[in-house]
């Protein structure tokens, strides 16, 4: 069932957001910009947490809970599950992930948050880039 709806689309741009970010915040840190580098992790945050509960909100407030169906057969079915699957379980993992990195940092524990944000920086970045992936399976290639 998938409902008429601008926020998937909205969902997508936030993952995108969110991805380009990460990208940018590691960007930072490896050139010693560390205040830059702070904002734009915590703008990936915010766009993070936008993105969660908008995507709570369509699937239970307007799909009353009902999945999503990707119809398209052969070798496409396959690959979407893949991804949709490695995401799904990913997205589980990356919110504690997401949360004791942000915390680490914001407390100044630099030589943990660096030891942990090794983990959380490509599992963050592959479920913000593989949720803007799902979106454009689901609701633009395949549709």
């Amino acid at each position: 069932m998938i409902v008429a709806s601008p926020l998937p689309a909205v969902n997508a741009i936030l993952n995108g957001t969110a991805a380009v970010l990460i990208g940018i915040g590691v960007y930072l840190i490896k050139t010693g910009r560390q205040r830059a580098h702070r904002a734009a992790m915590i703008a990936a945050v915010v766009s993070s947490t936008l993105f969660l509960c908008s995507y709570l909100y369509y699937h239970f407030a307007i799909l009353h809970g009902h999945p999503t169906h990707f119809a398209t057969p052969g070798w496409p079915r396959t690959i979407y599950f893949t991804i949709l699957l490695t995401h799904t379980v990913l997205a589980a993992v990356v919110v504690p992930l997401v949360l004791i990195t942000l915390t680490r940092g914001l407390k100044g524990r630099f030589d943990r948050h660096r030891l942990i944000a090794r983990w959380t920086y490509p599992v963050w970045l592959y479920v913000s880039v593989t949720g803007v992936v799902i979106y454009l399976m689901l609701y633009r290639i395949y549709a």
